[in-house]
């Protein structure tokens, strides 16, 4: 069974990788808005924000490779909604095929185009003065952390992508997930918020996963930050994941 699930897996996995090889647009796009938000920041206000740190775009690039990931689902609930629409669904229902391997090929291709995006706004930071000293190990942290949050986003993604009855009401659902990071600490420190926002702001998910990812590359301890990142992103993973297998099981009985 399990060599029947990875095996019809990788082979729908190839076919929505190549509709994304074929449309290289959505990962540019899914990178654009980040790195107009990087360079906005950076030249524009960065002069006038007080973080602390000695280069604003190693404070800042934390919460956008985390805008990077939340702007690029929006893709997979559009693409399925695409699958949902072009009845390719009851296609393969009438193939003797994995069911679940539908939507994992769906959370792969989103992996994979996700981490492009993501080494594309890295690269761009780099040009832009980012710096970092932290080890091959600091590195490997980072991108779990990430990995991990792009699935948990994913899984969310899913359940729109299934149950929505438009490509607007497909991708609209990731909106308030990308501006999450502009009330976190992703931008600016939360001592300076008002205090309702500043208590909002430092018990939602990205602070921990911002501050994290943070540490990680300036090689500070990470302290228990670390441990709310990952029981947030696991957290949510776990319960999207099971709502996403409710959802498509009933769509698909």
């Amino acid at each position: 069974m399990n060599r029947h699930f990875l095996g019809d897996t990788t082979v729908l996995l190839g076919r929505s990788l190549r509709h994304i090889a074929r449309s290289p647009d959505t990962v540019i796009t899914t990178a654009v808005m980040p790195i107009a938000f990087m360079l906005l920041f950076v030249y524009v206000f960065g002069g006038a924000i007080e973080t602390g740190s000695d280069s604003y775009v190693n404070y800042l690039l934390p919460g956008i490779l985390l805008i990077t990931i939340a702007s690029g689902i929006s893709y997979t609930a559009f693409r399925l909604f695409l699958d949902m629409q072009g009845g390719i669904f009851e296609r393969f229902q009438s193939m003797p095929i994995a069911r679940s391997s539908v939507l994992w090929a769906h959370v792969l291709t989103s992996l994979v185009a996700n981490l492009v995006s993501l080494v594309v706004v890295v690269l761009v930071a780099l040009l832009m003065g980012f710096r970092t000293g932290t080890s091959v190990l600091g590195w490997l942290a980072v991108a779990g952390i990430l990995v991990l949050f792009t699935l948990a986003l994913t899984w969310i993604a899913i359940i729109p992508g299934l149950t929505a009855q438009s490509v607007d009401g497909a991708s609209a659902f990731s909106y308030p997930l990308v501006f999450l990071p502009f009330v976190s600490s992703a931008f600016v420190p939360t001592a300076s918020m008002p205090g309702p926002v500043r208590a909002f702001a430092e018990h939602q998910p990205v602070t921990a996963i911002v501050n994290t990812i943070r540490d990680l590359f300036a090689q500070k301890p990470v302290g228990s930050d670390i441990w709310t990142a990952l029981a947030w992103c696991v957290g949510v993973l776990m319960v999207a994941y099971l709502f996403a297998n409710l959802t498509y099981r009933r769509k698909i009985s």
